[in-house]
């Protein structure tokens, strides 16, 4: 695995953090938003939220060791290189050069909404140098994943998923579906967030998905929403007899995964459905061959949303009611309560955090929750 989070350059750091029950959101003051270019008109309404969870060193990228030129470095999406350089160390910490490699690495990832490309449209300079072809190249999303095949030399599929928030989960259950159909013999999958401006708080709406007060507060009575997080995270997958076959160190097995869609039958286009999320979550269950009772922990969605998290609750109950569960307390957390919510690479965060508290034996505690 490799990833990078508010708070977190690599992911030792992000299990003391998680482990240590550190929230990674960072609150600014009005001199670091008039910097970032905020209106003092915005800082002085007071439903302005000062908070967001921060990536640190975005703008830096050893462009050489990729081959590129530092021009061609400038007009690449932040996001891109955060991938490219997290598929490098996620092959890294797996132990395999894909030169070396004999089979076929997939890569299967996606990111969010591109702001640089807006940036990079707004600078006359750069538009008087530049053809629009060129940049379009170095930022469309579709680009994201067969740039990595090429930087790397991996010869399996390359697929550049878009599902929203996700995104990054879609990425990891398609790559297992490639793997178990013989497409691949390995494979990355994950996602990346990041914003040029991650400075900047927001304008808090009664009723919309971002807390009042930038502490995402899951599961809790006083839950009134989410914050916005930048991160990034790649994990590396094979079948389970190969990796056995090979010596590989196995960190976690993904027994099942599943994905559907609620249709018309919901409150709202951005409102799940609970009959939609029940039906996924037993697919997966009955998919990976467990019983409901065996599962000791349950890493949610769990934003915060007084609207999202019961949903979410009453969709697990009775996705277990229908395994035949008999009801017995279990663990749930969601990663969001540390680092927010990073979009396209909201489902990877709260995956590694699940696999490290596997490799660690221990459960992370859950944020800023005191009644249900």
């Amino acid at each position: 695995m490799s990833g990078r989070f508010p708070g977190a350059p690599d992911l030792d750091t992000f299990w003391r953090n998680l482990s240590g029950g550190v929230e990674s959101i960072s609150f600014f003051d009005d001199a670091d938003l008039l910097a970032a270019g905020v209106d003092p008109a915005l800082l002085a309404n007071p439903s302005y939220v000062k908070a967001g969870g921060v990536l640190a060193d975005v703008e830096m990228f050893d462009a050489a060791f990729f081959g590129y030129s530092p021009r061609e470095a400038e007009l690449l999406d932040p996001q891109q290189r955060l991938l490219l350089e997290c598929a490098w160390a996620a092959l890294e910490h797996a132990g395999y050069d894909p030169e070396a490699y004999a089979g076929a690495i997939g890569v299967f990832a996606g990111v969010s909404l591109n702001s640089y490309w807006v940036h990079l449209l707004l600078n006359r300079d750069l538009r008087a140098v530049t053809d629009g072809f060129e940049t379009m190249i170095r930022n469309d999303r579709d680009h994201a994943t067969t740039r990595i095949s090429y930087k790397l030399n991996l010869r399996g599929p390359s697929v550049t998923v878009q599902t929203a928030c996700s995104t990054a989960l879609v990425a990891v259950h398609m790559a297992c579906q490639s793997l178990l159909g013989g497409e691949c013999d390995m494979a990355l999958a994950g996602g990346a967030s990041a914003g040029v401006a991650q400075q900047t708080g927001y304008l808090y709406q009664p009723g919309g998905v971002q807390s009042p007060d930038g502490h995402c507060r899951a599961f809790d009575a006083a839950a009134r929403g989410t914050v916005a997080g930048n991160g990034v995270g790649l994990v590396v997958l094979k079948r389970l007899e190969d990796a056995l076959a090979d010596g590989d160190s196995i960190l976690a097995l993904i027994k099942g995964s599943a994905i559907n869609n609620d249709g018309a039958q919901k409150v709202g286009y951005t409102a799940p459905s609970v009959e939609g999320q029940a039906r996924v979550i037993r697919a997966a269950q009955l998919i990976a061959g467990v019983e409901p009772d065996s599962i000791g922990y349950v890493e949610a969605h769990g934003t915060g949303t007084p609207m999202g998290d019961p949903i979410e609750i009453a969709a697990l109950t009775r996705a277990f009611r229908a395994g035949g569960s008999r009801g017995a307390p279990r663990p749930l957390g969601s990663v969001k309560t540390n680092i927010g919510h990073l979009d396209a690479a909201a489902g990877i965060a709260g995956l590694i955090k699940t696999v490290l508290a596997l490799t660690h034996r221990r459960i992370p505690p859950s944020l800023h929750f005191s009644q249900p």
